[in-house]
């Protein structure tokens, strides 16, 4: 892989850990960071209606798997960013093989080669 390709992969992650950690902040900000009562509108002194509660509770745990998942995400692409600059970006954790450029423009992101990757799923059961 030449350093053009490299250099592209690298804007690209570096264009996701932005948007990553925007949404992250966003999600934080408008659905974590809230009370119950600041979350439902509700600014009288009266209880909540369980149901209400029931939903309040479901769409904050929503909110914090969402969060998690793309924390997970963005630890990823800093890892990916992390590789470009040691130069060790592009190998397979698995067989020391490159992936293909096929693959990393798919998911620059990517761990494993293709091979490795359904290795990995088939092992899992998730084929």
């Amino acid at each position: 892989m030449d350093k053009e390709e490299i250099a592209k992969l690298k804007k690209l992650l570096e264009v996701q850990r932005t948007k990553l950690a925007e949404g992250i902040s966003h999600i934080e900000r408008d659905n974590l960071n809230r009370s119950q009562r600041d979350a439902s509108g509700d600014l009288s002194g009266y209880s909540f209606h369980m149901a209400d509660m029931a939903t309040d509770n479901f769409d904050r745990e929503f909110s914090l798997d969402l969060a998690s998942n793309e924390q997970d995400l963005l630890n990823r692409i800093e890892e990916a960013i992390r590789k470009i600059d040691e130069g060790d970006f592009g190998i397979c954790e698995t067989c020391n093989k490159p992936i293909s450029i096929k693959r990393l423009k798919a998911v620059p992101y990517a761990k494993l080669c293709i091979k490795c990757k359904e290795d990995e799923e088939k092992k899992s059961g998730r084929t």
